[in-house]
């Protein structure tokens, strides 16, 4: 992985996939990330964690491998700076803090078409709990910015009155033994009014630890991807 500093990325000729650490500006604080990009890639997808997460969970990196395979570039990044992070495991007051993690999420969208090697790639959304709520939010506030959005094990609920507004098409994704945030995710179903999908994995919880779980959601988030942001890239 290349560590570029500073808040601008500096790239080579990208014949191969390559990966940055990046530090994104967000306001009064910095954000850090892992850029994944592919050659000729014609969509982004960005990360958006979930409760008590981060850049480096296991699940989204796996999501976010099976998208690079088809030549999606990924962004995985803290929505939380280190010390919001070492502070939040006491008081909890900020992964529910959904205006705020929506509005660093739009800054780091608004970032990457600064850059060269992003700015003319289509924008998808994956996020994951209360990441999903920010994604929702981010995506009513900027509706021109985004293209598609995966929610896995989310909180659309959290959304609220944005839901109504988000102009994306949205895929739900959640487990058939997650019951409380099946329902949840039913309610917030119902007010979106964009091409969507509910799409319930039998037999998985919340996490989607059960074998073959994973796969599924990282093969239904590929396939949602690709439609919605590659039909310009494979012309």
């Amino acid at each position: 992985m290349k560590n570029e500093p500073g808040t601008t990325v500096h790239y080579p000729r990208l014949d191969e996939p390559e990966e940055y650490l990046v530090r994104i500006p967000a306001g009064e604080v910095t954000l850090e990330g892992n850029l994944h990009l592919t050659p000729d890639a014609g969509g982004i997808v960005v990360f958006a964690h979930g409760s008590g997460s981060s850049r480096h969970s296991p699940r989204n990196r796996f999501v976010a491998r099976h998208l690079q395979e088809v030549g999606l570039a990924t962004l995985l990044f803290d929505l939380l700076t280190s010390d919001e992070e070492f502070a939040e495991r006491a008081t909890g007051h900020l992964r529910f803090d959904i205006k705020l993690l929506a509005r660093r999420l739009a800054q780091v969208t608004d970032w990457l078409r600064q850059q060269p090697q992003t700015r003319a790639l289509k924008t998808g959304y994956f996020g994951a709990s209360t990441g999903a709520a920010a994604a929702l939010v981010a995506a009513a506030e900027h509706p021109r910015g985004v293209s598609a959005i995966v929610s896995r094990g989310g909180r659309p609920d959290l959304a609220g009155a944005a839901l109504a507004r988000v102009k994306a098409p949205t895929l739900l994704l959640v487990g058939g033994e997650d019951a409380v945030v099946i329902d949840l995710n039913k309610e917030a179903f119902e007010q979106l009014q964009v091409e969507k999908k509910l799409q319930i994995i039998p037999g998985a919880t919340h996490l989607f630890e059960e074998p073959g779980a994973l796969e599924e959601v990282a093969d239904l988030a590929r396939q949602w991807f690709e439609h919605h942001l590659a039909p310009a890239w494979r012309s």
